[in-house]
């Protein structure tokens, strides 16, 4: 897909790293998080002014390449599927040759905060999401051809 968003842009440091000198899972979960938080403002969520706020209810890791410190990465994100309530998302983490280190999907649901109930994906939310999909899907299948 040529339209994915760039949603962080990072370092591996050394703190970050374990025991066998890479880079550990808490700190791939961590960076994919802020990348998720990024695609969402993207979208037009603002959850501090309306009292919603989103809860993961689905995560897939993948790892496929070690990282280690001083490695630069840069996560790219592209929605997979948008529903009444809910957001399916695909990060890729790749290091500076371009290489995925590892990916994740995800799958979110807008929630009341207050109740913690799911609720309904804002309508302008929502339309900006399926035009951003449609959008990745039209560039995708021009690849394809």
């Amino acid at each position: 897909m040529s339209e994915w968003k760039v949603t962080y842009r990072g370092v591996v440091y050394p703190w970050q790293c374990d025991h066998m000198g890479h880079m550990n899972v808490m700190w791939y979960t961590g960076k994919f998080d802020e990348a998720c938080w990024q695609l969402l403002a993207m979208l037009g969520l603002r959850f501090a002014q309306d009292g919603a706020g989103m809860a993961a209810v689905e995560q897939h890791i993948q790892y496929t390449r070690e990282l280690y410190a001083g490695d630069a990465v840069t996560i790219h994100s592209t929605l997979l599927e948008v529903k009444e309530k809910s957001i399916r998302m695909l990060h890729k983490m790749v290091d500076a040759t371009g290489k995925v280190a590892a990916t994740t999907e995800l799958v979110a649901v807008h929630i009341d905060a207050r109740i913690r109930k799911a609720i309904r994906l804002p309508e302008d939310v929502r339309r900006k999401a399926i035009e951003m999909q449609e959008q990745e899907m039209a560039a995708f299948e021009e690849i394809c051809r």
